[in-house]
């Protein structure tokens, strides 16, 4: 396993306490608690740090902007992901609600088109009840006139005499007339 360069070289470290000494030595500012330090022999000094500080540092910075921009653009993706997952759960929400609304219309529909037809049927059930209860009536008036009709074609003849003798060769009048029985 190869060693990792600390993140603060030698230089570094000596840059910073020189910093420390020029701030230290500077001479404090008449009536206040303030010090005067040359801005250009501390810059100086803090940008040669920052040169001095070793590759390492300046990845892991880099690093870290990176990590957060990443970790930046993965929210507002999560975000753009679970708005849309909210969409489409309201979507399917609406939709089941108007699956479920045409069922029951559906529902409603088949219940009064059976009833409906349940109650059409009975209308024509007693219409051909009535016509048939007619026509048995007309077929009754239809027999009655036939059975009279016949009654009146069937010549009435009178009843022989007892004391009359009939041949016993001839038949008699009631069995030659007496078409219904034959």
């Amino acid at each position: 396993m190869t060693e990792t360069a600390p993140l603060s070289g030698p230089g570094v470290e000596a840059l910073v306490r020189r910093v420390i000494d020029v701030i230290n030595a500077a001479r404090p500012m008449p009536l206040s608690t303030s010090v005067m330090v040359s801005r250009d022999e501390i810059i100086d000094l803090l940008e040669a740090a920052l040169a001095e500080l070793p590759e390492e540092v300046r990845e892991a910075r880099w690093l870290l902007k990176e990590r957060e921009d990443l970790l930046s653009k993965a929210r507002v993706d999560a975000g753009l992901v679970i708005e849309e997952a909210r969409t489409r759960v309201a979507q399917m929400v609406q939709r089941t609600e108007v699956v479920r609304s045409a069922e029951l219309k559906a529902r409603q529909t088949v219940e009064q088109a059976e009833a409906q037809a349940r109650r059409r049927q009975h209308e024509v059930d007693d219409y051909l009840d009535e016509k048939l209860e007619k026509f048995a009536i007309a077929l009754e008036k239809i027999q009655s006139a036939v059975i009279n009709a016949r009654s009146l074609l069937q010549p009435q003849m009178p009843e022989p005499e007892p004391d009359v003798e009939l041949d016993p060769g001839t038949t008699s009048a009631s069995e030659v007339f007496d078409q219904d029985e034959n």
